[in-house]
């Protein structure tokens, strides 16, 4: 999946991926986390998350990474604020308040940048991932967050073959194979939401839950 894909998805508005409220799941459970007051909180392909709103608003530095200029925008002018910027090796960050967004690729930021992260929110980001794709991120962007980092990571479960991704289907025995050898995975909660999702009743799908994790790096 190349990122002209998401690029174009978001010129093009094709973004049912984004929720116009904050995820209750987050407001449920980031609280399990433990991350520390003040801990700075990396949010990868970020989008236009309201979800950065509400951690700046408990007192987090955010960390936010996107690919698509037009989210980043949006993101900022739909708050009403105007970011400065500044363009490094990770990107160009946009930041206003306690948010700094990257405009940029993932999987180029910085080891020091990764390395300052204390708590990761993955709402999106896993389930945008095709397979290969999501042994790399695992390996190259987890990888290289530090020891301690607290995660809560959000999938769907889905028949796969009923449906072409993204979102894709991440089991909990995929999410395992991809964390365990460095992260504690906890499964916090898994719920069935197919009733309220009526494009995945419409595209086929007969089963749909979601499932969140609360993740350690060890």
């Amino acid at each position: 999946m190349e990122p002209e894909f998401w690029l174009q998805r978001w010129r093009e508005g094709r973004t049912g991926f984004h929720r116009d409220a904050v995820m209750p799941l987050l407001e449920k459970h980031w609280p399990r986390l433990g991350a520390a007051d003040g801990a700075p909180v990396f949010v990868p392909l970020a989008g236009k998350t309201l979800d950065m709103h509400w951690l700046a608003a408990r007192g987090h530095g955010v960390l936010g990474c996107e690919l698509s200029p037009l989210a980043v925008e949006a993101f900022f002018a739909e708050a009403g604020l105007v970011p400065e910027q500044e363009r490094d090796a990770d990107g160009l960050h946009h930041r206003a308040g306690r948010i700094d967004l990257v405009e940029g690729d993932v999987f180029a930021l910085a080891d020091a940048t990764l390395a300052r992260m204390q708590a990761v929110y993955d709402r999106a980001a896993l389930i945008a991932l095709p397979t290969a794709l999501r042994r790399r991120y695992a390996s190259q962007v987890y990888g290289r967050l530090p020891r301690g980092c607290r995660g809560l990571l959000i999938t769907l479960e889905y028949p796969q073959e009923q449906m072409q991704g993204p979102p894709f289907s991440v089991a909990e025995t995929e999410v395992r194979g991809l964390f365990a050898a460095d992260w504690e995975v906890e499964l916090l909660e898994r719920r069935d939401i197919l009733a309220q999702e009526p494009r995945f009743v419409a595209d086929g799908v007969t089963a749909l839950a979601t499932a969140v994790y609360r993740l350690r790096r060890r």
